[in-house]
């Protein structure tokens, strides 16, 4: 793991032990490689849970980072695996069309999503009434497809992702609420873009839902070792942290 990564845990305070394991679930024929990071502890006690998906490069140590500072939170998380476990992403270019492939098939996307949170829900430890679901750019696009599918959960939080869609949101559908996490410098959002999202939620009569932009912040402003400034794409050390605190605030407040 990068020291980039190694200094991601260590800002959320090791208060509690984490235990984790990779798991293998699967429906409709795909099996799929999750992360599981829990509190060690009671195995009796039901504590909420997350679902973190990740961008298009896959399964990735950053995710896994993630989930393991959510456990130091006292969650359930699992790092979730939207293309399959049989997938491994060589480079930008597999990545690009990959997610492309999700991006415009929308139920597709849904499905997905929802296969992994379903592993999530079945977890033991898990208390099934309480769980979220977050993403990172290509994952936080998921996750608001997984709003717009009309999945009722606790809370969907996106970091830096695409807020486009080729299905929106139908009137009524969505009831989680929504937590949009994006950057003022992002050019995957620029402002039509936010805007056309905002009228989104209006017309579908999204009950909650509220957008932080962060001034100076480009795409991928929460993913450490992101250095692309000359295609729009780095990270934001203090849109990172603030994004974080925004996101542990919101789920506290969707799991009391």
């Amino acid at each position: 793991m990068s020291p980039e990564l190694d200094a991601l845990l260590d800002s959320v305070a090791a208060t509690v032990p984490v235990r984790t394991e990779t798991a293998r679930f699967g429906t409709a024929g795909t099996e799929y490689e999750g992360f599981f990071a829990r509190p060690a502890g009671n195995p009796s006690l039901a504590r909420p849970g997350v679902l973190v998906l990740h961008d298009w490069f896959g399964r990735s140590d950053h995710v896994r980072v993630r989930a393991r500072m959510l456990a130091r939170l006292g969650y359930v998380a699992l790092a979730g695996d939207v293309y399959g476990a049989a997938v491994s992403v060589e480079g930008p270019e597999q990545a690009m069309a990959l997610a492309s492939t999700y991006t415009g098939d929308p139920a597709l996307f849904r499905e997905r999503v929802a296969a992994n949170l379903a592993a999530l829900r079945a977890d033991p430890q898990v208390d099934a009434s309480r769980v979220a679901v977050i993403g990172y750019c290509f994952g936080g696009t998921g996750a608001l497809e997984l709003a717009r599918s009309g999945a009722e959960v606790s809370a969907i939080v996106t970091f830096h992702g695409n807020l486009e869609t080729r299905a929106p949101a139908r009137p009524g559908s969505i009831v989680s609420p929504i937590l949009v996490l994006t950057g003022a410098d992002d050019p995957v959002v620029p402002s039509p873009v936010l805007a056309a999202f905002e009228e989104e939620m209006r017309a579908a009569g999204a009950p909650d839902w509220q957008v932080v932009t962060y001034s100076g912040a480009m795409h991928a402003f929460a993913v450490p070792g992101t250095d692309l400034p000359e295609h729009g794409a780095a990270f934001h050390p203090s849109a990172n942290r603030r994004s974080w605190v925004a996101m542990a605030d919101f789920l506290e407040g969707a799991f009391t």
